[in-house]
């Protein structure tokens, strides 16, 4: 077990729920009164990160058109070009997979912070909003990395997955061999144990898929020995879209897994927050250990962000 030794960009702020009180005698009658007072915290901090997420939203729609289709790739290096040693390469590859009714747009401020730090290969992917199967979806993204591989000459990449991307990522690496080809998947409130949220969207089948107890949640139980990829869950402890928000977690334990506790912010903003994604870029640069690919882990708490 690794856990991710992640130190957050902004200063620590103390807890919400944390109230300090002064050491003073105090009526019996006024204690039900300080208690309401403590808890009556959380709600603030969640209608901040309803704000935030409704403000994010609404950018997002604005950006949502340019997102549409693939982003244009470059070609194919020659077979030979492999062999080479080629500037950049300590990185591999990075590729960012929505989530569920959205598209590559989601990860433009995600995308730029990594471009600004150094990363030269970054792949946004979509997937149809018409996919009925995670499974399918899986080994679509298969066929895409390899000719990722292909044009870039890295035999591994990085992934990060938002919401729903991050559950089909974790399915092509767990069941159909993807942890051959990816070093580091990293996952941003994806429902690693099933979501409850919005019943009445059972209708659409994938949304069946992300329930607990579903065929696809309960594969991914399934024992997976010898994984060679390690995960990073980044989990809010705000995130509406997940029920309970515990099921972002990654608790298996063959998987070599670090889970990082995220304060203050909403399901939509994951992808977008500066803190998040200093948060991700550590957890790109942290090249797992030798041992990580053959002995078998269990998810831990990996750290923590806390956001104003």
């Amino acid at each position: 077990m690794k856990v991710l030794p992640f130190q957050p960009p902004l200063p620590s702020l103390p807890p919400l729920l944390s109230v300090s009180l002064p050491r003073l005698p105090l009526p019996a009658v006024s204690l039900p009164f300080l208690s309401r007072v403590r808890h009556a915290r959380l709600p603030v901090a969640l209608l901040r990160a309803t704000a935030l997420d409704l403000a994010i939203l609404t950018g997002h729609a604005l950006l949502y058109p340019a997102g549409i289709a693939q982003e244009r790739r470059a070609a194919a290096l020659p077979p030979e070009a492999s062999a080479l040693p080629t500037e950049g390469r300590a990185r591999p590859p990075v590729v960012l997979l929505h989530g569920f009714v959205d598209n590559r747009s989601v990860f433009v401020l995600l995308r730029r912070s990594l471009a600004r730090h150094g990363w030269r290969h970054l792949v946004s992917l979509n997937y149809s909003p018409l996919t009925c199967d995670v499974r399918t979806a899986a080994e679509l993204l298969g066929r895409h990395i390899e000719e990722i591989s292909a044009r870039t000459g890295h035999q591994r990449v990085d992934i990060v997955g938002h919401s729903l991307g991050g559950l089909i990522a974790r399915y092509y690496v767990q069941r159909l061999g993807g942890d051959l080809r990816v070093r580091t998947l990293v996952t941003l409130g994806t429902p690693h144990e099933g979501t409850t949220v919005v019943p009445l969207a059972n209708a659409h089948p994938v949304v069946r898929q992300m329930r607990p107890g579903s065929a696809v949640i309960e594969e991914l139980r399934l024992p997976a020995p010898g994984c060679r990829t390690r995960f990073v869950s980044f989990w809010s402890d705000l995130d509406q879209l997940m029920a309970p928000v515990g099921t972002a977690r990654i608790e298996h334990p063959d998987l070599c897994a670090e889970n990082v506790k995220v304060s203050g912010v909403g399901h939509l903003g994951l992808p977008v927050h500066p803190a998040v994604a200093a948060g991700i870029r550590h957890a790109l640069e942290t090249d797992p250990t030798p041992d990580a690919h053959t002995a078998s882990g269990s998810a831990s708490a990996g750290g923590s962000i806390s956001v104003a």
